[in-house]
């Protein structure tokens, strides 16, 4: 489906490397292999705040007979590492895995680091670039990057998930700031390889509610008989306090066999409350290519109850890759088929939602309540505390 407003916002161009934190230690040439994946959220004064994934990388990741990598180091800061050529397997542009383990190891193309970007209220012109505000690596578990912010307000404070990759844990990891702009790493909270944690804009029974996402090597068969497929899927956990979290008993939404989302799916937007209960946006995936096709569909949880499903529709996808929308930026492109929806605001009759575009830019759209079945007016208690 089309919407009235669905553009890119920013782009690699719009990044000054002069201004990246990775000068003050790498002295090879880099790029911007994407700029994607983006937190939304609206601040204080009424403008809107994109927390972007810049993703980082050597222009000559491959110099002889070796390739190499950025890492973030506590005591020599940004460094370069090299590995033999020949003992690698490049095939996934994002990453390569290292052959000469047991276990299944890989170390990554580029660094993430996020740039805060402010937009206007309505989400359509980039008003301020915040670069003396960027969040980069500050712990030993960061030290391959920070990813895939995503930040919700929830009595006024704002909580902002990340991931944080190193060699020693792939784990969930909380920023906290009460005014939007200025964040402070509070550490991991959860571990190893639990992607996609969005926590609710409100807290229903009194508590805070997030969206989880284990991810493994190894998921165990379903009945033959049974509409659901093994995989990844999306589970609930709750937490007195944002920091530790106990996870729900039961999965929350799983992949069915046979929808276009059977291969994988997971958290896309934090959940808002509205006058059909929480919202949530999420992300499943089709086989094809390298990394398959990502689409955006959506699902209705009980407003007192999240554990409740009241409705999910994983047929018909929210968003689809827009091809066309990242064109001029051809060149750049190394990955084709992906929206990755991360962020979603009220904004009246509509919702404004942030999505990263292929791995290469952001994309915000307009998307009017009625496509949801919702009144054209304000979410209740989006922002507010439920009890």
């Amino acid at each position: 489906m089309s919407f009235q407003r669905d553009r890119i916002v920013l782009a690699p161009p719009d990044v000054d490397l002069e201004r990246s934190p990775l000068r003050s230690g790498i002295l090879g040439e880099t790029f911007v292999l994407g700029v994607f994946n983006p937190a939304l959220t609206r601040l204080p004064d009424g403008r809107l705040l994109l927390m972007v994934r810049i993703a980082e990388a050597l222009k000559e990741a491959v110099r002889g007979d070796r390739i190499h990598a950025i890492r973030w180091s506590p005591r020599e800061g940004f460094v370069v590492d090299a590995h033999e050529l020949s003992t690698v397997d490049a095939t996934d542009p994002r990453k390569f895995r290292l052959l000469a383990h047991a276990s299944k190891v890989m170390a990554l193309t580029s660094l993430s680091w996020l740039l805060p970007v402010i937009l206007d209220p309505d989400g359509g012109e980039v008003l301020e670039i915040l670069y003396d505000k960027a969040i980069i690596p500050a712990a030993s578990y960061q030290e391959y990057g920070v990813e895939d912010a995503r930040i919700s307000r929830v009595n006024d404070s704002y909580y902002m998930t990340t991931c944080s990759v190193s060699a020693e844990r792939h784990s969930t990891t909380l920023y906290t700031s009460q005014d939007g702009l200025n964040y402070e790493l509070q550490g991991i909270i959860l571990d190893h390889q639990n992607k996609d944690m969005l926590i609710f804009e409100g807290r229903p029974g009194g508590k805070f509610h997030a969206l989880t996402r284990p991810l493994g090597d190894l998921y165990f068969a379903y009945p033959p008989d049974s509409e659901f497929e093994a995989g990844p899927s999306i589970n609930l956990a709750s937490s007195p306090d944002a920091l530790h979290w106990k996870p729900a008993d039961t999965p929350l939404i799983r992949p069915r066999r046979g929808t276009s989302s059977a291969m994988r799916i997971g958290g896309g937007a934090p959940p808002l409350l509205t006058e059909a209960g929480w919202l949530m946006l999420y992300h499943g995936v089709q086989p094809g290519s390298v990394v398959g096709t990502y689409r955006t569909f959506h699902a209705f949880l009980d407003a007192e109850d999240p554990r409740m499903v009241v409705a999910i529709q994983d047929e018909v996808p929210v968003l689809e890759p827009r091809p066309e929308l990242v064109e001029p930026w051809a060149e750049l492109s190394y990955l084709t088929g992906v929206v990755f929806t991360t962020g979603i605001a009220d904004a009246g009759e509509h919702f404004i939602v942030a999505s990263g575009e292929d791995d290469l830019a952001c994309r915000i759209t307009h998307i009017p309540k009625s496509y949801f079945g919702l009144p054209e007016s304000g979410c209740p208690g989006s922002r507010v505390s439920s009890s």
